[in-house]
């Protein structure tokens, strides 16, 4: 004691990780986790940027629901759950991204770059998925392309149509909309 007052040393890390506003929370609607800021009221489905993978993993609720192992939820009813692989083109509603402020690729060379990475994923969940992290111009890309569960009128029509008509586990091909050009995985 100090005057009227009591001193507590809290162990540096975990001063650190108490100073953080975010916590992992499960959607009710989508039966998938976010991330919510306690102080702001902000939510969003990427983990904050200004966080290392590391404190994402140490904040509240992430050891349940960020566990990769744990049994999906079932689909919500006429609903489908996808993962994409984007490459904007110049011609994009919105034609830049976390990787390129300024994309100025024609939409022939966008359907090459994707044509490519389809060869590589040939089928394969797991390399669509790392392919999707890594080059994907979605912000999707932080989670290997998932878009979570979705249902109808809530993408553009061409992604809808084209998520629907795939059976859990198959690639489409090429799928054109006004964000670009897309790959789409139909994972629920």
């Amino acid at each position: 004691m100090v005057g009227s007052h009591q001193i507590i040393v809290l162990h540096p890390d975990l001063t650190e990780l108490q100073s953080s506003p975010w916590q992992v929370r499960l959607s009710s609607s989508r039966g998938v986790h976010y991330f919510y800021n306690t102080q702001t009221k902000e939510s969003r489905w990427d983990s904050p940027p200004e966080l290392t993978d590391e404190e994402v993993n140490e904040l509240p609720g992430a050891k349940e629901l960020l566990n990769k192992t744990r049994p999906q939820p079932a689909a919500p009813p006429g609903q489908v759950r996808a993962s994409h692989l984007l490459v904007k083109h110049a011609g994009s509603r919105r034609p830049s991204s976390w990787k390129e402020e300024h994309i100025t690729r024609s939409k022939d060379e966008a359907i090459a770059i994707l044509n490519q990475y389809n060869a590589q994923i040939d089928g394969d969940p797991e390399v669509f998925a790392r392919l999707a992290s890594e080059h994907s111009d979605c912000s999707s890309h932080r989670a290997g392309g998932d878009l979570g569960w979705f249902g109808k009128g809530q993408m553009q029509r061409p992604f809808e149509e084209a998520t629907y008509a795939l059976e859990v586990g198959e690639i489409s091909g090429i799928v054109d909309t006004d964000s670009g050009v897309h790959l789409i995985l139909r994972t629920g």
